[in-house]
């Protein structure tokens, strides 16, 4: 690798070739860190924005003065992080499929994870968040069957485009269902997508929760020089 360019941990998963890489932009001149599954970006450490607003709006949505939380994949740890932040949360349950991506954080490979292993309100469980949802015993091994305040999803792209084919099911009405057993009354959902906000997967959530909103998360690219937008959905 070049001066620029490392790659900092490597593995072939039964997801794919999945690889963590940490370089210095030529036209921004700063440090980037980046997951990638294969071909695909799963996360840069440029655009953290709307992973962060991903817990910052749904905690905003709970009144009650301690929280559980489960957060659906880990990536570089920004929406992990920023749920620690609120000094409500009392446990938070970080669930990730693929083993190598808790051990670049067990590590000290991505910055800022000291923040997530060395907090003892934090665990990290090597799971399917998918598999789970589906499950009678919910996130938590310790205690199968909890229910928790806000569960926080970030894995796939969208609820179009999914990191694998089985996640797409989740997506459904008898999907989100299957998640909302799990959270406590009054309990909080919700979802980071690359899109726009999508009025068919709206209906889904208020189908589900009846109340549910789109919130379109802006951000200036350092890239274009312009702005970028993610959707950040919250259902209670």
């Amino acid at each position: 690798m070049s001066a620029r360019l490392e790659e900092l941990a490597w593995a072939d998963t039964p997801m794919g070739v999945i690889s963590l890489r940490r370089r210095i932009d030529p036209m921004l001149k700063v440090e980037v860190f980046e997951a990638r599954l294969g071909e695909e970006f799963l996360m840069s450490s440029l655009f953290t924005v709307a992973e962060i607003e991903l817990a910052r709006l749904a905690l905003a949505e709970q009144a009650a003065g301690s929280l559980d939380v489960v957060v659906g994949g880990l990536g570089l740890g920004y929406t992990a992080r920023a749920a620690l932040s609120d000094e409500r949360v009392r446990s938070l349950i970080v669930v990730e499929a693929l083993a190598e991506v808790i051990d670049w954080h067990e590590r000290g490979l991505v910055p800022g994870a000291a923040e997530l292993t060395a907090d003892p309100r934090t665990r990290l469980v090597h799971g399917d968040f998918f598999a789970l949802v589906a499950s009678d015993d919910g996130f938590d091994p310790q205690a199968p069957g909890r229910r928790v305040d806000a569960i926080l999803l970030d894995i796939d792209h969208t609820p179009r485009h999914v990191l694998h084919p089985r996640h797409a099911a989740f997506y459904t009405p008898a999907g989100i269902r299957r998640l909302a057993r799990h959270l406590r009354s009054g309990g909080v959902f919700a979802l980071w997508s690359d899109d726009p906000p999508d009025d068919a997967f709206l209906a889904v959530l208020g189908e589900v929760f009846g109340q549910a909103t789109a919130h379109v998360v802006s951000f200036a690219n350092p890239l274009t020089g312009g702005e970028s937008a993610n959707t950040v959905y919250v259902a209670r």
